[in-house]
């Protein structure tokens, strides 16, 4: 597994990562959410072994990752946040360069280098300089030598910033290809890349840890769980037919497409009486959704207050 305690990195006064904890196990694809500045990336850097941590561990496979640096480093594939190379190489001469870094010879080789490349449709680009490379074919290229050596343990900082949908649903496939039989944690600001890939997500901000839980439980905090959504065509005698439900709190009205949202009284549920009333009444809808919840309001929610507290 990965595993880190009380993980803490300081520059001078200031602490950029603050006693952070926790663990992620084979099979599980953990995202690493927080706002610009949180302490993803620094946190990343020190299981990686990039930054020597002011206090506190991380484990990669069971090795220390300061005491058993190159065992842990064997045990991980990492892509750093842009994805940096050596930008006077070519793809080709990069992957190659990699293999050796990593000791790989012979057969086994050729057959890794060969399905990295494959993997992420690099074939098109192989001997042009990486410099002159796109942003997305440069983050691939990153990508692909972080699994190059097939490595139990992956830690990938926004493997998907700078592609276009087509090649984040790619990378997203090649995710969810891999996730049964490794270890992975990516980093992210991309709220549907939790729901695309993780199974587990980690709120950080002001570098603590402020929640850890599954996506699904994320979203059961939102005001919206449970709550129902509808586009009708005749929005004020929906409205009208709505307030007939007993067990709906309150009802919004979105004042730019005039989308409908009926909020339940805590531990109701309300879609069948909506969906009841609204036939009764012969009222037409486009379009009837229960809510599973919004995880860019959870998001919000725990975030902000940490936003503000670092501002004052």
């Amino acid at each position: 597994m990965i595993e880190t305690s009380q993980l803490t990195k300081r520059y001078g006064s200031f602490t950029a990562v603050d006693g952070i904890s926790f663990k992620v196990e084979p099979g599980q694809v953990l995202g690493f959410l927080g706002p610009n500045g949180a302490g993803k990336s620094t946190t990343m850097k020190m299981i990686a072994g990039f930054l020597a941590p002011t206090a506190g561990s991380a484990k990669v496979c069971g090795h220390d990752v300061e005491s058993q640096p190159i065992e842990a480093k064997r045990a991980l594939g990492y892509l750093p946040e842009g994805a940096p190379s050596y930008g006077e190489m070519t793809p080709r001469s990069f992957l190659e360069f990699i293999a050796d870094v990593r000791g790989l010879a012979g057969e086994r080789r050729k057959q890794r280098i060969d399905d990295v490349i494959g993997r992420l449709q690099l074939e098109g680009v192989l001997g042009q300089s990486i410099d002159t490379l796109s942003k997305g074919f440069k983050r691939r290229v990153g990508l692909a030598q972080a699994i190059l050596h097939d490595p139990p343990a992956l830690i990938l900082d926004e493997p998907t910033d700078g592609l276009d949908p087509n090649q984040k649903h790619e990378v997203r496939s090649l995710i969810n290809a891999m996730a049964p039989d490794k270890i992975i944690i990516i980093s992210t600001h991309i709220l549907e890349e939790v729901h695309a890939v993780c199974t587990r997500a980690v709120v950080i901000a002001g570098g603590k840890l402020l929640a850890d839980a599954t996506p699904a439980e994320l979203e059961a905090r939102s005001r919206y769980h449970g709550a129902v959504s509808l586009t009708a065509h005749n929005t004020g005698a929906a409205r009208e037919a709505l307030a007939r439900v007993a067990d709906i709190d309150s009802i919004e009205i979105d004042p730019q497409d005039h989308r409908i949202t009926a909020f339940p009284k805590k531990g109701r549920a309300i879609f069948t009486a909506i969906s009841e009333v609204l036939k009764s009444q012969n009222i037409a809808v486009s379009e009837l959704q229960l809510e599973a919840g919004r995880l860019d309001e959870v998001f919000r929610a725990i975030t902000l207050p940490h936003a503000k507290e670092a501002r004052a």
